[in-house]
């Protein structure tokens, strides 16, 4: 079989599917990813196939310092942005989908992969790391908060979400034509998928996102899709130097967002008078602080007191995988709602969010979370159960056969 995974997005929309897609390797399945540019290093050590959809989303999510206020103008220009780039992504994604195909995985932010699909003659499955498809329990990801509506509230938020523009609209129609398909809108295509209960496969544990009951019967967690990691991989002495030399470090990184500078991180560093570790700030020589480039966090995580990140699905589950406590910055879209998750289930402080931010606040949630054990126990906790999970990659084979 050969399998076409489409994942439009940044490093952590791109990661856990190169993880998934090497496991499938294994399984016999023929792999091959289609990513941004930028993310051709994450792919490749995978052993699948890379297939470079233009465009760089990564350069789109950097969000104004703390405090500033998004204006209208702002907002269209970064709508004006997304349009572009998934259209962008919808010519890629069917350049790829030219070098053979017999299935393809599309990730939440890819619908018009199923049109290339439908034209082509071949089925397509989504492949999320967030929980997407309607249900009560939750609003829709893409309004950005971790509030619940109650159950009819959330439906029909999901239901008008479904229904409203959006920036893949205009890709897919133009897709639609361009393979001479029936004329049909992006909102009505996702509604059919729903009618006839199209499957979705989560790239998540139900230990931490429980099965909705509102879902149809072809929604599956399937557990975590763990990024790939090269067992010859080192650290940099400086790193291995500064792990040793006392307690274990907090770590700070705001992953593909480049959230807040190093000036804010180092004073919240000193501030706790905690050994740190910043990640993505640059050199930093600074008593028990040290900056660092893009380490693999299934290494780096269990050897710390706690992390500080944007609550992005990919850090967050990493963060649980380690067994540390969290203390979560959500930014946008699914973040607020993986902070509320982690805080429920007692593997993170409160959330803080960004807009509010300050480095009086960022620091005392620092403290609260290496110092009160019922973080680390919850964490602990959640750690211990995704580690007796069965393999998510074979989960996913499975389902593949009987398919």
């Amino acid at each position: 079989m050969r399998l076409l995974m489409i994942t439009p997005g940044t490093r952590g929309d791109v990661a856990p599917m190169a993880g998934l897609g090497q496991r499938l390797s294994a399984y016999g399945i023929d792999v091959a990813i289609a990513s941004d540019g930028a993310y051709r290093e994450l792919v490749t050590p995978s052993g699948c196939a890379f297939r470079e959809l233009p465009g760089d989303m990564g350069a789109m999510v950097k969000p104004a310092a703390p405090g500033t206020k998004t204006t209208a103008k702002d907002l269209r220009h970064y709508l004006d942005e997304l349009r572009s780039y998934f259209d962008q992504a919808a010519t890629g994604t069917l350049q790829a989908a030219e070098h053979g195909v017999d299935m393809i995985f599309a990730n939440s932010v890819a619908p018009f992969a199923y049109d290339i699909a439908e034209a082509l003659g071949v089925p397509a499955i989504g492949a999320h790391l967030q929980p997407t498809e309607p249900s009560g329990d939750y609003a829709p990801m893409a309004l950005g908060t971790a509030r619940s509506f109650g159950s009819f509230g959330n439906k029909a938020l999901h239901r008008l979400f479904t229904a409203s523009k959006s920036p893949y609209d205009a890709p897919t129609a133009r897709i639609r034509a361009e393979l001479g398909l029936p004329k049909r809108s992006r909102a009505v295509s996702d509604r059919l998928r729903r009618k006839t209960s199209q499957p979705i496969l989560n790239g998540f544990s139900s230990a931490v996102v429980p099965r909705s009951a509102g879902w149809h019967e072809n929604v599956i967690n399937c557990g975590y899709w763990w990024p790939t990691f090269d067992p010859s991989w080192t650290a940099s002495k400086a790193l291995r130097d500064f792990l040793s030399a006392g307690e274990p470090p907090v770590f700070l990184g705001f992953g593909s967002t480049d959230a807040l500078g190093p000036d804010f991180l180092l004073d919240v560093a000193q501030r706790t008078g905690r050994r740190t570790i910043i990640q993505g700030a640059g050199e930093i020589n600074e008593p028990n602080v040290l900056g660092i480039d893009e380490v693999p966090h299934q290494w780096l995580f269990p050897q710390v007191a706690a992390v500080v990140h944007h609550a992005g699905a990919g850090t967050t589950a990493a963060g649980l995988r380690a067994g540390v406590p969290t203390v979560p910055v959500p930014i946008f879209t699914d973040q607020p709602f993986w902070a509320e998750r982690i805080h429920s289930l007692g593997a993170a402080v409160a959330p803080l969010p960004y807009k509010k931010l300050s480095t009086e606040s960022l620091a005392s949630a620092i403290d609260e979370a290496v110092t009160n054990p019922r973080y680390t126990q919850g964490a602990t906790l959640i750690s211990a159960k995704l580690a007796a999970e069965n393999d998510s990659a074979l989960t996913v084979a499975r389902f593949l056969e009987c398919y």
